[in-house]
């Protein structure tokens, strides 16, 4: 790879990974090449089947190719110990999913402080953060001690966001995000992800068969078969994104 590529936070060089089962095969993606700068927003669109959850996993360690390499943070993936990768998605990448994935028996404080807690910060400063980071996603801090089935699609996902981003990862990983979500409320939180990542300058790979999603990022990667088949970079924006709220 280049020197260009190396600089690179996330950088795929021809990745292919295939899935055996006794004699049978599945080629989920073929020679697939990309690299994502630091601070970029790239959409990845397909349909079921074409490799988009595949791609998401191998930048996220949670799967390794099987031809190629995959290179996070300057660091190959497959190099590294599972205690080393586990590490890596703890500190430096953040996880949305279309069905939220909160705690259901945790607090919407709970479910946002717990990882903090988990690296080792007290229970006090980890409720400082949440309470922090949910303040930045929209939501109301009286929801804090609420549970996560009395709030809306809207708002679950806005913890969730929040559980995400408050790490301070390097990577946000977003999964469907809008998948379970209405239009209007799927829209409302494309737009908090794009402020997100032009305020926290925090890289952002959105997973989504939606059209309307892919078009929100600066770079749409299609897929199909396993196999890149459009890399469409948007022109530049003629506004300025309206900041979050401190």
């Amino acid at each position: 790879m280049n020197d260009d590529a190396d600089r690179s936070l996330i950088v795929l060089h021809a990745v292919s990974k295939v899935y055996r089962s006794g004699r049978h095969e599945v080629r989920a993606l073929a020679n697939v090449s990309l690299t994502i700068p630091t601070g970029g927003f790239v959409s990845v669109i397909g349909r079921s089947g074409s490799g988009k959850s595949t791609l998401l996993n191998l930048m996220a360690g949670l799967e390794l190719p099987s031809a190629g390499r995959v290179c996070v943070a300057g660091h190959d993936l497959a190099t590294l110990s599972d205690d080393h990768l586990s590490d890596l998605r703890l500190r430096q990448v953040g996880f949305v999913f279309q069905s939220f994935n909160l705690f259901p028996s945790f607090t919407v404080l709970e479910n946002v402080a717990w990882r903090l807690e988990f690296l080792g910060m007290s229970r006090r400063r980890a409720s400082a953060e949440a309470t922090a980071a949910l303040e930045e996603v929209g939501v109301d801090a009286h929801a804090g001690a609420r549970r996560p089935a009395e709030l809306s699609g809207g708002e679950q996902q806005r913890v969730a966001i929040a559980r995400a981003l408050a790490t301070r990862p390097a990577i946000l990983l977003a999964d469907e995000p809008t998948g379970n979500l209405d239009s209007q409320t799927g829209t409302q939180i494309l737009d908090l992800l794009r402020a997100l990542n032009h305020r926290r300058n925090v890289t952002v790979v959105l997973v989504t068969h939606s059209i309307l999603a892919a078009t929100v990022g600066q770079r749409t990667v299609e897929l199909s078969d396993g196999r890149i088949i459009r890399d469409v970079r948007a022109p530049a924006p003629q506004c300025e994104v309206v900041p979050l709220r401190d």
